[in-house]
């Protein structure tokens, strides 16, 4: 059989196994094997080792030390035994096996010609092998666990507005809001991030499912009735795995004491898990006026859409109530990020909400140096202007202060490591932000995105599967103009929102008049301009309408020229003069 032919099989058994019931639902074990395979496919084996998996699989940070953190080795005795029990059942007579050996990563794929009783023997001990292998392995985690090494994974599902007046919603949103940023600072917490969290508001749940959906090991569920000035909080922190109370509590309280519960109710969880406190956050002394407008504001800003006018006026309001109260300034200065288009697509920035944006963020951190949201905002400031090593050191820093955010790893990914065309840390930070926020699929998006950069069309293709709506039709439809399937591409960006990547898929077509009839010259279709040059292979218009892109700075430039249709102008020196006049380095 060809290396080819081969290969192909391989991918196909590949799909076969993690479409099967014992993967399909848990998509780190997934997406553990396809990493596997498509790398010894690849020839890549020496990617392999124990320290890149922890980066590139389970989000560890670049330094990730496998002799303190044992996530890939009880991960592998997982996979292990999900690979034995597949061909054990529903793989029996699959035509390849692909298996895991022990002492190692890099997987073995063979034909399944092997005799039934050959086959059951070795299944049986490899079950009895596997069956010991995960008790130690469970053994070994709790103790990882009981050594602070591995963080205890938690979901703070949206706390229930029982007061039955939806004006009253954003007190409930916020203080879950609130929670999931301040357990994201306690040592040996793990929290999952807004979006995640979020996705089960308002619909009936399942906490054993919560669990299994977002791979945490505990969930905080609760209700809050607001009965004119006073307040009731019932909070209950639940084991995921059996559906078992730890702890639970009541407050009723004054509104002036919301911050106080929100202490209490961290304080709580940290006793009955035996954890230590940590740093904590800073005590902040506010009035309940100002921390009502706090709120509502914090409520109004969604992570996946630009902020209203409303959002921006609440947070200006709580400052002017008390210009001491440093999230304010943070929350005002993300809020702008968003209106600015400085992390995402658009038209060029407004300089005056930058100018804001800047003072807000600065403002913030010299009331509090520890506001992890305000170094992001910073950081998407300066990365817009070029300024990439005050960038990067200001992202960075955000994400030391609050590792389990997936918003401050999607803006360093986006905002700076993308545009400066690291392809491979962006993808980093990406699926360290996809483990935070499973279920976010902005982030999916993001991650099919840079993975097209890196040529890495496989695994780009499953992420933008999970990308949502008109996303995802713009991802997937580029992977298969990437593989150089040009019909189905057109069948499937013909459904799109925007016809800019249908442009070039036109012109890679051969269809030149309909392409060039999507050469527009509208502002906000600068980008679709030049994909249309692109995709007729004429370099000399294909700058032009790059040239005209600089207004849109250097983040969104430089994205654009991390992109694979453009890589046919890769060694033209109007390249290098283009990068230089946004500031990009060569």
């Amino acid at each position: 059989m060809s290396s080819a032919k081969f290969r192909a099989e391989a991918l196909g058994q590949l799909e076969r196994i993690v479409r099967g019931p014992g993967f399909s639902h848990n998509e780190r074990l997934s997406r553990f094997l396809q990493f596997l395979v498509e790398r010894h496919l690849e020839g890549r084996d020496d990617y392999l080792k124990e320290s890149v998996i922890g980066v590139e699989i389970f989000g560890r940070r670049p330094d990730y030390n496998p002799k303190r953190d044992a996530i890939v080795r009880t991960e592998a005795g997982r996979l292990r035994a999900r690979l034995i029990e597949y061909y054990a059942g529903e793989g029996k007579a699959d035509p390849l096996i692909i298996e895991l050996p022990k002492g190692g990563y890099v997987p073995v794929v063979k034909q399944g010609a092997q005799a039934p009783e050959a086959r059951k023997a070795g299944a049986l001990w490899r079950w009895a092998a596997a069956g010991l292998s995960l008790a130690v392995a469970s053994l070994l985690g709790a103790w990882w666990i009981a050594e602070k090494n591995v963080p205890i994974a938690i979901a703070v599902l949206p706390l229930e507005n029982t007061s039955h007046d939806p004006a009253n919603d954003y007190l409930a949103d916020g203080l879950t809001d609130e929670l999931i940023r301040n357990l994201s600072i306690i040592d040996g917490l793990a929290p999952r991030s807004r979006t995640s969290s979020f996705a089960y508001k308002g619909k009936p749940r399942n906490i054993r499912d919560v669990g299994k959906e977002l791979a945490v090991d505990y969930a905080l569920e609760g209700s809050v009735l607001r009965t004119g000035p006073h307040a009731r909080i019932d909070v209950q922190l639940v084991r995921t795995r059996d559906d078992f109370p730890v702890w639970s509590a009541r407050f009723d309280r004054e509104p002036t004491d919301v911050l106080t519960i929100q202490d209490d109710i961290s304080r709580g969880i940290v006793n009955s898990l035996r954890l230590k406190l940590g740093r904590g956050r800073r005590r902040y002394e506010i009035s309940a006026e100002a921390y009502d407008l706090y709120l509502r504001a914090r409520s109004q800003t969604e992570i996946d859409t630009a902020p209203t006018a409303g959002s921006l006026d609440f947070y200006q309001q709580a400052i002017k109530k008390d210009p001491s109260f440093a999230p304010a300034y943070a929350g005002l200065a993300a809020a702008l990020a968003l209106r600015s288009a400085v992390t995402f697509n658009g038209d060029p920035a407004d300089g005056g909400l930058l100018n804001e944006m800047r003072s807000a963020a600065e403002k913030a951190l010299q009331l509090d140096p520890l506001l992890a949201e305000a170094h992001d905002a910073l950081g998407a400031v300066y990365a817009h202007d070029a300024q990439w090593q005050q960038a990067e050191k200001s992202f960075r820093r955000a994400i030391a202060l609050d590792p389990n955010s997936s918003s401050w790893r999607a803006d360093f990914a986006l905002s700076l490591l993308w545009p400066l065309g690291r392809i491979g840390e962006a993808s980093q930070q990406l699926r360290a932000a996809e483990q935070s926020d499973p279920l976010s699929s902005q982030i999916q998006g993001a991650l099919g995105a840079v993975l097209l950069s890196g040529g890495r069309y496989a695994e780009a293709v499953g992420h933008c599967q999970r990308a949502s709506g008109l996303d995802r039709i713009d991802c997937v439809g580029r992977v298969r103009l990437a593989e150089g399937r040009i019909d189905p591409a057109i069948r499937i960006l013909e459904t799109a929102r925007l016809p800019r990547w249908l442009a070039y898929a036109y012109g890679r077509a051969g269809r030149r008049s309909e392409a060039e009839a999507l050469a527009t010259p509208e502002r906000g279709r600068l980008l679709q301009r030049a994909l249309v040059y692109a995709g007729l292979g004429d370099k000399d218009r294909t700058f032009e309408a790059l040239d005209r892109m600089t207004v849109l700075g250097p983040v969104r430039l430089g994205r654009t020229l991390t992109f694979p249709e453009l890589a046919f102008l890769r060694g033209d020196p109007r390249l290098k003069a283009l990068r230089k006049k946004v500031g990009l380095p060569e």
